[in-house]
This record gives C-alpha cells, structure tokens and sequence, in this order.
C-alpha cells in the first residue's frame, strides 16, 4: 500500500496541488482517528471526488466514519459509502 507522502506525490503530479496547510491537516486527520495509510488515502480521494477540492471537515468526517464503523479497506470504504447512500461514486 501507498504511503500517505507517495499519494500526496502521486497526486502533485496529477495536477492536484494541495496548500501546505491542507498537507498538514491530512497528518492530523490521520492521527486524530488512528487511520491507517490505506484508509487515509481513501478518504483523501474519496473527499476530492466528492467535493472536487479538498475539503478539512468533510476529509475528517469520513476519517471519524470509517474509524467508527471500523473501515479498514479503500475497497470496504467505497462500499460503505455506496450502501449508505453517501457519495454517488
């Protein structure tokens, strides 16, 4: 699996260029909800598919989701988040 600083790299080099402080919350997000890479990377891309921009309190929404309903997979994530109705993706 992605390491969050490789997806942050992967995802500069799509042209999507995050402010450094958005960096920075991602971290914190990840840490305040003990995510593992995986699920970080998912919520991540799940937030800018969903708001088509980084978004802090939606990224960490759905980092507290998953945590909650122990999500530990992208694959599991996207599931959820289908079968509830959350996100049309």
């Amino acid at each position: 699996m992605r390491k969050v600083e490789d997806y942050l790299l992967h995802l500069k080099s799509k042209g999507f260029h995050l402010r450094e402080d958005a960096v920075g919350f991602i971290y914190f997000g990840q840490q305040y909800t003990n995510s593992s890479d995986e699920i970080t990377n998912a919520a991540i891309e799940l937030t800018l598919k969903a708001q088509k921009n980084f978004d802090g309190s939606f990224y960490i929404s759905l980092l507290e989701t998953f945590a909650s309903n122990k999500i530990n997979t992208r694959k599991a994530a996207i599931r959820f988040l289908r079968d509830k109705q959350l996100l049309a993706i």
